[in-house]
């Protein structure tokens, strides 16, 4: 049995059980005794036990409608209990024509589940359907349509109907169910669809922000087209501040790039941090991580010296975009309203080589003060640009509203 037929199967004898006992009180002794017999051992785990029991009460003679009925239901359950399969069919197929309404959609679908036990797709999509029309469409139902898709390779059908599943509840102004997401981004991955999945992953961090969904994501967005790679250092960041940062070799990039960029304290905290997680400092470029420390806090003690001077050399150019770098590396340093300042000044002396990469400083600069939330995102949301530029600054506002910064 796989997981997921345990997990389905499992639940639907819970449902099984729930209503098979409800009425027990009312059945002759002859049938309920053996009947919450097979009961007890349903749950102690007995169900070829607890079919005996169940035949017990099948023998009493002029049994009524509603005995029938239970009869039914507890062979159902002590069938599925026993791994029997065949005769868990066989009960819950009579126990159908007995049922109306919202159970006879839970017994189809148990139908449905124990077919795909007896590995019958076809008939199991057959009870599917009967389980839907009946009114059905519980999550467990979804899982089980996905998994007989899945065993067909029908990956199409999966996307049309996780699409159609996630539009549905979109337009009534509901959160996509979780599964939804993931059956959708799945069958996108399997028909080649890369695009449609990037957009998937999207929605799944959006609604539901785990760390795994963040990791997907960032290693697809870099391979997007026309993804510039000035922004591998925006990545990292994401990567760091979703806890997706861990080797070591991220950790030894990450801090190389922050230095190249001019901005050494970034560096130097990212080292600190690789250290503090054991990722850096030892096996057997041990050395290495430590040269790398030594550079980084020096070249942060020479940035710390002249950005002062830098600042001022900066502040009468013609152009902004040395105010906007140096802005951002003060905020580096821990002076975030200082270089919220001289950043918001290079933006309007202009001249920019890249506006909207200013505007994405600016709402990282805004978020890292973790005094301007509001602000930063809505200055990220207003980021545009088909060069990554406009994906880095989503994902940070996407993240500032998750983790309450």
């Amino acid at each position: 049995m796989t997981k997921m037929h345990a997990t389905i199967a499992g639940t639907l004898l819970a449902l099984t059980l729930a209503t098979g006992t409800a009425h027990a009180q009312s059945l002759r002794p002859e049938v309920g005794k053996p009947l919450q017999q097979a009961y007890e051992l349903i749950k102690a785990g007995k169900g070829k036990e607890a079919l005996a029991k169940v035949r017990e009460a099948e023998a009493a003679p002029n049994k009524t409608a509603a005995e029938s009925l239970q009869i039914d239901r507890m062979k159902a359950a002590a069938a599925q209990r026993a791994g029997d399969h065949g005769a868990a069919v066989q009960a819950l197929e009579s126990l159908y024509g007995k049922t109306s309404g919202g159970e006879q959609g839970q017994v189809a679908e148990q139908i449905a589940s124990a077919y795909a036990q007896l590995r019958d797709n076809a008939k199991a999509s057959q009870w599917i359907q009967k389980a839907q029309a009946a009114g059905n469409n519980s999550a467990s139902l979804k899982q089980l349509q996905g998994y007989l898709q899945g065993a067909s390779g029908d990956y199409a059908a999966i996307a049309k109907e996780s699409a159609a599943a996630v539009a549905a509840a979109e337009q009534a102004g509901r959160r996509p169910e979780e599964g939804d997401l993931l059956r959708l981004a799945d069958a996108q991955s399997r028909t080649g669809n890369p695009a449609g999945q990037t957009a998937t992953l999207e929605k799944l961090l959006s609604h539901y922000p785990k760390k795994d969904y963040w990791a997907a994501y960032l290693g697809r967005v870099r391979s997007k087209p026309g993804f510039a790679d000035r922004f591998t250092l925006d990545l990292m960041r994401l990567k760091l501040a979703t806890g997706n940062l861990s080797s070591t070799a991220d950790f030894m990039e990450m801090a190389q790039l922050a230095i190249q960029a001019g901005n050494p304290a970034e560096g130097k905290a990212v080292v600190d941090k690789g250290f503090a997680a054991g990722a850096l400092g030892t096996g057997a470029e041990a050395e290495r991580h430590k040269r790398l420390r030594a550079l980084a806090e020096s070249r942060d003690t020479e940035s710390k010296a002249s950005i002062e001077q830098r600042a001022t050399a900066a502040a009468a150019q013609k152009d902004g975009n040395e105010l906007v770098a140096l802005g951002y590396t003060y905020v580096t340093m821990g002076q975030a309203d200082k270089g919220i300042g001289l950043i918001e000044q290079g933006i309007a002396k202009g001249g920019l080589k890249r506006p909207e990469d200013a505007k994405l400083r600016l709402g990282q600069a805004l978020l890292l003060s973790g005094k301007h939330k509001a602000k930063a995102v809505q200055t990220l949301r207003g980021v545009r640009g088909t060069d990554g530029v406009a994906d880095i600054a989503r994902l940070w506002a996407l993240q500032a509203s998750h983790n309450g910064s």
